[in-house]
């Protein structure tokens, strides 16, 4: 695996949903790194080992969510090394219970599928039907990585522009959770 800056030069063989990421990167002005690793898709945390040396930077899980009548939906961002205990983040949101949701929501709403899961999906999400929830642990790295809304490329870029430029421009005002993977 390659380290790239920017965005690819040749979109050619590249999904939409990827292309329209790098776009809208552009147009905030985010400078971001790349890897591509088409033979090696980050399906698994494992996965990801390699592309976090690549990237030196951690991908973060991000797990989409419902509640039990799966009219509320989350994307839960958290550190990939941190367990996800579903009542711990059910007791601080005050929901009863929370659970994975179904694929068909998670290709409604945000345009993706299972192991390509990212913020950058919010940006499909033109109703606000997703609610961002943020592990505070996320927030306090320098570089943020996450893929480009498939699992055959991995994207690095300061948390600050996450902050500043993407989640305002994506519309959505997270909620900040403190979530110690026990309970």
């Amino acid at each position: 695996m390659e380290l790239y800056k920017g965005s690819p030069k040749d979109k050619s063989g590249r999904e939409d949903r990827e292309v329209r990421v790098y776009e809208l990167l552009d147009s905030l002005g985010i400078e971001f790194e790349r890897t591509d690793h088409p033979d090696e898709p980050a399906t698994t945390m494992e996965a990801c080992e390699k592309i976090d040396a690549v990237l030196d930077v951690k991908i973060c899980k991000n797990l989409f969510l419902c509640n039990r009548q799966k009219t509320n939906f989350y994307l839960l961002i958290m550190p990939g090394d941190k367990p996800f205990k579903t009542k711990e983040l059910s007791n601080q949101m005050g929901i009863s219970r929370l659970s994975f949701a179904d694929e068909s929501f998670m290709k409604e709403l945000l345009d993706l599928y299972p192991g390509s899961v990212s913020v950058m999906g919010l940006m499909n999400d033109k109703e606000n039907k997703v609610q961002l929830v943020i592990d505070e642990d996320v927030l306090k790295e320098e570089y943020f990585g996450c893929h480009p809304c498939v699992n055959t490329s991995s994207l690095r870029f300061k948390t600050e522009d996450l902050n500043n430029k993407l989640i305002p421009a994506l519309n959505a005002e997270p909620i900040i959770v403190h979530l110690e993977g026990e309970v």
